[in-house]
């Protein structure tokens, strides 16, 4: 006889149906259930109208006006006119015109990252094109292994020899100027991380920290895992932003440096969640 009890949770997805087999004792709260069906469908659409919503999950507009305000609110949606559409930055935008944005704020967060670095760490410096001035920034005094996928940060490296380089393997990547592959997170799984520092595509206003890369996802979680402290290096323009995958939340983060024109909002999230924030002078 089939023990059911024991079938484990299985979400089945055809057009316009959900179906859910799940265990009764973690059966979740039927609101929480609800808003992760409808937010798949919108992100699965991109653009729906209110109507269509309601029709699809057989609610009334004002159940549905609730529930659209809590993905709001969360960031991985937005309110257009008569419907709500995708917040999700599903496509990178290509290296070189990311460097270019907001480059004097990067460079201004990498400085006062770098100050963590002591004599003798091992960092993950990941490949965003907020983290890739990190080296530029290290005392000359200091002797520092890095770890890194970042083509750009490697290069930057090259004139100073108190820093040892770890280049991460994989296939060059050149929308992000960084190696990637399956077994590059593997890789990095070996070594015992002191410090990692890392950059987001965009950060929501739930506080979730976000990218768009599948393979980059990976090795961020991976970092994130074996690392122990991690650091979130920010412009703020990035932040009420959304992309494919989250690979943490801004409460991993042990501190937050963002340059000065961070807005009350993304302070006030971390300090919701107890995150130091470093706000830091871009004229300096």
């Amino acid at each position: 006889m089939i023990e059911f009890h024991k079938i484990y949770d299985k979400m089945v997805t055809v057009p316009g149906f959900y179906m859910l087999f799940e265990r009764k004792e973690e059966k979740m709260g039927m609101k929480s259930f609800r808003l992760r069906r409808m937010e798949q469908y919108i992100l699965e659409k991109e653009n729906v109208s209110m109507e269509e919503l309601c029709e699809e999950f057989d609610m009334s507009m004002n159940t549905v006006r609730m529930d659209v305000a809590e993905l709001v609110k969360k960031g991985s949606v937005k309110k257009v006119y008569g419907g709500v559409c995708s917040n999700r930055q599903n496509s990178l935008v290509p290296f070189e015109e990311r460097k270019m944005k907001n480059s004097d704020k990067k460079k201004a967060v990498c400085r006062a990252a770098a100050e963590l670095v002591d004599d003798g760490d091992i960092v993950f410096v990941d490949s965003g094109t907020t983290a890739m001035y990190l080296t530029d920034y290290l005392d000359e005094n200091k002797n520092v292994t890095v770890l890194t996928n970042n083509l750009n940060l490697i290069m930057r490296a090259v004139p100073c020899e108190n820093v040892q380089v770890i280049c991460l393997p994989g296939i060059l990547e050149r929308k992000t100027n960084s190696f990637v592959s399956a077994e590059t997170g593997k890789i990095l799984a070996r070594y015992n991380i002191k410090k990692a520092f890392f950059a987001a595509t965009g950060v929501t206003e739930s506080g979730d920290v976000t990218n768009s890369s599948s393979l980059e996802y990976e090795i961020k979680r991976e970092a994130m895992n074996n690392s122990e402290h991690s650091y979130l290096l920010l412009d703020s323009s990035k932040y009420g932003k959304s992309a494919l995958l989250t690979f943490a939340h801004i409460s991993d983060m042990e501190r937050v440096f963002v340059d000065e024109e961070a807005g009350t909002p993304l302070l006030s999230i971390c300090e919701r969640y107890n995150v130091n924030v470093t706000k830091v002078n871009v004229t300096e």
